[in-house]
């Protein structure tokens, strides 16, 4: 027994050293170049392949073959993925979502062009480096890992990487070549992967699609040693070795015997599941591709030619109608995809799975080998799979949740690499299935038009899911997850429907491709399906019914019609070239042809054409980041208030008088009853569309019904008068509710971010929160908003206790709020930015979102313009008119005026007041002390997550404070 023990452990040694190596290469490749490198396993298998080539082929020497191939070609590879594919990457700003589908092209691309230059088949013959004594291969890995710690904690270049880790753009300004850095990463990475690949071989088939996956099972290793720590990496993969190979001596009876010996075979994948589901998410930025600009329009006639180019096969006879019936299932599995990452934004790496559990349960229950169910007719038991498949969609959506970016693509491949090996790898479940058609449509040709329906049902689900609220809700969460739940959306309840309708999509999918080849093969969903298929649809164009079309017929038509293995090199060439293509190649192309047509045409912004005009005009261009705010040309005085147009809110009879100097506003500490009205009439004559601060004196009156006159004179840059209507936003009154809140605390660690404040927000008056950078107020804010949730202490709203609820259900109450960095939806249009404010808010009025678009003068053309694109002004103006779109009770407002010049500041501000005087309740959080003195009604200081004075703008802010 002692002996059998002792075996078993050095077995464990030998594929534990093969699994350090692979994690060591991932966490130098991570700290180095901040990119989780799925192409590890490929460059594994290239290289592995590579040597039997050199030996066994060409019959050279091990040893030069072994130099040549780990030395040379190894660090090679590296080295012209970082120059050729990363390091443009990291030039446009390294956008996670661009390295992730970057890198997972380029294991596509490897994994394709083995199986092409090799073939598909398996091989036994690799040559052996190491004798298969384990005690050499730990010795090679310690000695590995002893050099790379040494390397980064005691020389130049360690110091160096570990500066470029922490922030790479400081590290550039410090003189550090992060490129130079980078390279020797992606070197060292390749080079541990070529050997991780040379040591296996002799111990594993050599397969170009079996051997990458399992070189990637191990990245467990490297989670679990959060993407760092080296000696956590080499203890836990020698750990899960000897713990697997130790599992092996058990043999229980009964229903227990096959699922122990599941996990004995794979228990690195189950160390995948913990560290991906379990452990804390790794990089958890999101790494999601997403749009940047305006989603491109399907070309005219497109869907003509797309619906001739599928009826062409009903033409076809043997063998190719038999391939093409494939392109119509696996279109409704990549519809699946369009749902859930083009249209929800979520990644998803393990689509294959649901699409095989769609075809196994369709099988099982066509077969009555279902437990509890009896045999079903064909169309009876697809129906029940989609049916049972949905709910566990709910596997990877409910991770997606509180995960994000490399995090979550980590936990949905582990999801489909563990069906893969725990449910379709398991003879007991899966042996000897095979599935007949429908009756009626046993041929291939009537098989065919079969799918076609389905396929016509599948889009129109999908189409459906694009149109409407749900489609621009789906929208806004891929597009700015945040944003969207300030708006109201439920993110984490439209994730998860979005995950189980596209489990239920795969499930259709996947049983319709069974059907077609009438039996249940699990090669054709295992997890390199997955990768192949998502990198499909992201090049192809991920939020385009169109793409997955057009995807599903590139990847059955390239292969049926040439050597297996094109078409998957194809698509991983395009998944490489994202970066330099992000719309995809279909808006590659119309901009290509649209330069070679027109020719380059180079057109100012807005700001820089009203920068032409003034320059024109002999003016000053003042079209750069503002002054203090007050009359154009001028400088104001701290304590000073810029004169605005007079208005008439609606439902008061008072008269508002304001002039250049600094008078409290009448009933500003008591705001007067307002007519409750979602969103009032604009104001001064499109008040937020205004290209001039006047500084000057005005009157006007009031009357119940919120019309009225106004007029005014101005000076100092001109005079004029004019005529408007008052403008009420939301239902805010005059009892609306506080907010509140009380001895507020919140810790990072040993850092106190909030100690003990307490704050009031109160209807119709404008509460301004102020202090140095670290102050607490971002925390503060953040608390309020509901994207925190403070370690002690309450928010309240009105006598409600909301401390607890998220910021999608604040909102919902009617607590609305804007970002320092704007949170707008780019790739819908101005409109739909400000329906979806009015369709999630507080209050569904329809008419809410006209009204909104014309108080910020957003009703002419520009309400149909997509967002992306659009100058900050205008953008700022989107944003908070769509969080007034929702009929909000309380504003917060983080830096309102950032990035905009004095002229959008000074209508920002009326507008702001006007707000407050309807009996919105705002929170300002500001660095500017003018605007802060113009606009607030109290101001509190905030220094060290404390509140340490708040009073009256003029007392807290004037000369007599220290300003």
């Amino acid at each position: 027994m002692a002996s059998l023990t002792y075996d078993l452990t050095l077995a464990g040694l030998s594929v534990g050293s093969a699994a350090a190596l692979t994690g060591i290469g991932l966490i130098v490749t991570y700290r180095a170049t901040g990119v989780l490198n799925f192409a590890h396993g490929a460059i594994a298998v290239v290289c592995a392949y590579l040597l039997r080539q050199f030996t066994v082929e060409w019959g050279w020497p091990l040893w030069p073959g072994a130099v040549v191939t780990l030395l040379v070609v190894a660090p090679s590879i590296g080295l012209v993925l970082e120059r050729f594919v990363f390091r443009p990457l990291a030039v446009l700003g390294g956008d996670p979502a661009q390295t992730l589908v970057a890198s997972i092209g380029v294991f596509v691309l490897l994994v394709g062009g083995t199986a092409l230059l090799w073939g598909q088949g398996a091989r036994d013959d690799a040559p052996t480096l190491l004798a298969a004594d384990p005690w050499g291969q730990l010795a090679v890995v310690v000695a590995v890992a002893v050099a790379v710690g040494a390397v980064t904690r005691w020389t130049r270049f360690g110091r160096e990487l570990r500066a470029v880790v922490d922030d790479r753009s400081l590290a550039v300004l410090g003189g550090i070549d992060a490129d130079r850095v980078a390279a020797a990463g992606w070197a060292f990475g390749s080079f541990t992967a070529g050997l991780t690949g040379v040591l296996l071989a002799p111990y594993v088939r050599l397969d170009p699609y079996g051997m990458p996956l399992l070189v990637m099972e191990v990245v467990a290793v490297a989670v679990a040693a959060r993407m760092r720590s080296l000696p956590v990496a080499v203890l836990v993969a020698l750990g899960v070795a000897v713990a697997q190979s130790q599992l092996t001596r058990l043999h229980p009876s009964g229903w227990a015997e096959p699922l122990l010996q599941a996990v004995g075979a794979n228990l690195f994948v189950v160390a995948l599941l913990v560290a991906a589901l379990v452990l804390p998410g790794v990089g958890d930025r999101d790494a999601l591709p997403r749009t940047a600009t305006a989603r491109v329009g399907t070309p005219a006639g497109a869907w003509t030619v797309a619906l001739l180019l599928f009826l062409i096969p009903l033409g076809f006879a043997g063998q190719d109608l038999h391939t093409a019936v494939q392109v119509p299932a696996l279109g409704v599995v990549l519809l699946s995809l369009v749902v859930v990452t083009g249209r929800g934004g979520q990644i998803s790496l393990g689509q294959a799975a649901y699409a095989g559990l769609g075809a196994l349960f369709t099988a099982l229950l066509a077969a009555g080998r279902f437990p509890l169910l009896p045999d079903l007719p064909a169309p009876a038991a697809l129906l029940v799979a989609v049916l049972l498949v949905a709910p566990l969609g709910l596997l990877t959506g409910w991770p997606a949740i509180h995960r994000h970016g490399l995090a979550l693509a980590l936990a949905t491949f582990a999801v489909g690499v563990g069906v893969s090996r725990f449910v379709f790898a398991q003879p007991y479940a899966t042996s000897g299935l095979s599935l007949s058609r429908p009756p009626g449509f046993e041929g291939d040709r009537a098989y065919y038009i079969l799918e076609l329906g389905l396929l016509c049902l599948a889009l129109l689900a999908t189409h459906a899911l694009r149109r409407g609220r749900t489609g621009r809700a789906l929208a806004a969460v891929r597009d700015h997850e945040s944003g969207a739940s300030a708006a109201g959306v439920r993110v984490p309840s439209l994730k998860l429907a979005a995950f189980v309708t596209g489990a239920a999509l795969a499930a259709l999918g996947g049983g319709m491709l069974a059907m077609g080849v009438r039996a249940f093969d699990p090669a054709a969903y295992d997890p390199v399906r997955s990768l192949l298929w998502f990198a499909a649809i992201v090049v192809l164009g991920a939020d385009s019914s169109l793409g997955a079309l057009a995807a599903a017929a590139l990847l059955v038509g390239l292969d049926a019609g040439t050597e297996g293995g094109v078409a998957t090199v194809v698509v991983g060439v395009l998944a490489v070239l994202v970066g330099r293509f992000p719309g995809g190649p279909y808006e590659a192309v119309r901009t290509g042809f649209a330069r070679l047509l027109h020719g380059a045409r180079h057109e100012l912004t807005p700001a820089g054409a009203r920068a032409r005009e003034r320059v024109r005009a002999g003016a000053s261009a003042d079209v750069g980041r503002r002054g203090p705010v007050g009359a154009r040309g001028g400088a104001r005085k701290p304590g000073t208030r810029v004169g605005t147009s007079v208005r008439e809110v609606p439902g008061r009879g008072t008269t508002r008088t304001q002039t250049g100097g600094h008078e409290p506003d009448a009933g500003r500490g008591t705001p007067a009853k307002a007519t409750p009205q979602p969103l009032g009439p604009d104001t001064d004559a499109h008040v937020a569309g205004d290209t001039d601060a006047r500084t000057g004196t005005g009157t006007g009156t009031g009357t119940g019904t919120g019309t009225g006159t106004a007029t005014g004179t101005g000076t100092g840059t001109g005079t004029g008068t004019g005529t408007g209507k008052g403008v009420t936003v939301g239902t805010a009154t005059a009892t609306a509710p506080s907010l509140r809140a009380r001895r507020l605390r919140l810790r990072y660690g040993e850092f106190t971010a909030l100690d003990d404040v307490d704050l009031d927000v109160l209807p119709g008056r404008v509460s301004a929160v102020v202090g140095p950078n670290g102050a607490g107020k971002s925390t503060l804010f953040h608390c309020l908003a509901g994207t925190l949730r403070p370690d002690a202490g309450q928010v309240r709203l009105g006598e409600r206790d909301i401390t607890r609820l998220p910021a999608h259900a604040r909102t919902r109450l009617g607590i609305a709020r804007t970002f320092q960095q704007l949170a707008v939806f780019p790739s819908m249009s101005v409109a739909d930015n400000v329906r979806v404010g009015a369709e999630q808010g507080r209050v569904a009025d329809p008419g809410a979102v006209e009204r909104a678009l014309r108080l910020f003068a957003l009703d002419g053309a520009v309400r149909s313009a997509p967002a992306a694109g659009l100058p900050t002004g205008t953008l700022r103006r989107v944003e908070l008119a769509r969080a007034l779109a929702g009929s909000p009770r309380v504003l917060l407002l983080d830096e309102p005026s950032a990035g905009l010049d004095s002229a959008e500041v000074a209508a920002l501000t009326r507008v702001l007041r006007a707000l407050a005087d309807d009996g919105t309740a705002l929170l300002v959080v500001e660095h500017d002390l003018d605007l802060v003195a113009e606009l607030a009604d109290v101001v509190h200081v905030m220094a060290a997550g404390r509140i340490v004075t708040s009073g009256p703008a003029d007392h807290v802010l004037g000369p007599e404070a220290g300003r």
